[in-house]
């Protein structure tokens, strides 16, 4: 089986859209990513959600549904030859989802609900754990004790911010490391809902601060994220959903450059740190621990 959530030689990125859309649209956005992962050298997951569960509001988009959305995905898997992860927010939805999904990944808002998680951990599959907003990440710990209990061969966590207030997130850049230390897991850092603002877009629903994605994203990489999370749409304005806090296709790649090139350069100052204190990198726990391991 492929191990999607690498090895610490270099970051994995999830990207996408939101939501699954048009069979164009889609492939569109996988076939983009598919030569992004050749041109850098990068695993790069495919996501999209079949259903959007957690909506706002009553008549938010919620997508196509788990028939349609799975056949569409399957679709791009087999034109793109990218692994897929998509959401899953019902045990019912799990063993469908897993027939198609390479990754299963569990919404922020449901990271504790123990039923959910030991069956995602039982489909096979590796399993994406989004960390609760309103959690520390030391609380994070349950969640994955309950997904290995299940058997997943592989856990992610990923930190996409906390609540701040009433309508906005912030993200402690303190997260990757304790996240790490508390799960034994690699942290992957969600660029596109750490910019959310929940509550603030038209009717209620979610609005977003997408120029802040880049920075946040490269403050990430520097601090200790093992992968990225972002998502991608050709006309984030026109997008069904999560638009505002979208990054433009066309504008994708260049931002992913960068990212990869602050993850590398903060790993190689951190190991020349450490090797200037007569230590042996094997692999770093991000560029945070093995600063502090040369410091004492």
């Amino acid at each position: 089986m492929a191990q999607h959530f690498g090895a610490g030689a270099s970051p994995f990125l999830i990207a996408g859209p939101c939501v699954v859309e048009s069979d164009d649209l889609n492939l569109r956005v996988g076939e983009a990513l598919a030569d992004l992962a050749l041109k850098v050298g990068l695993h790069v997951i495919y996501k999209a959600s079949y259903d959007k569960a957690n909506r706002a509001r009553l008549k938010g988009p919620r997508g196509p549904g788990a028939e349609r959305g799975l056949v569409a995905l399957a679709k791009v898997r087999g034109a793109t030859g990218l692994p897929i992860l998509t959401d899953v927010h019902e045990t019912s939805h799990v063993s469908a989802a897993a027939q198609v999904a390479d990754v299963l990944q569990i919404p922020a808002f449901l990271c504790r609900q123990t039923d959910l998680l030991v069956a995602a951990g039982r489909a096979g599959r590796a399993v994406n754990v989004k960390k609760g907003q309103w959690m520390a990440p030391e609380g994070m710990a349950g969640a994955v004790e309950k997904v290995r209990a299940g058997g997943a061969p592989e856990i992610a966590v990923t930190e996409r911010g906390t609540f701040f207030g009433y309508g906005d997130l912030v993200v402690d850049m303190r997260s990757f490391a304790r996240l790490r230390s508390a799960c034994g897991t690699p942290v992957v850092y969600d660029g596109t809902h750490a910019v959310q603002q929940p509550g603030q877009g038209p009717e209620g629903s979610s609005g977003g601060l997408r120029d802040f994605i880049p920075p946040l994203l490269y403050a990430a990489a520097a601090a200790g994220a093992d992968g990225f999370f972002l998502e991608t749409h050709p006309d984030p304005d026109r997008a069904p959903s999560d638009g505002s806090n979208m990054i433009p296709l066309d504008d994708l790649a260049g931002i992913v450059i960068i990212a990869l090139d602050v993850w590398h350069r903060a790993r190689g100052a951190a190991q020349t740190a450490l090797k200037g204190q007569g230590g042996v990198v094997v692999r770093s726990d991000g560029p945070a621990a093995p600063l502090a391991r040369a410091r004492k």
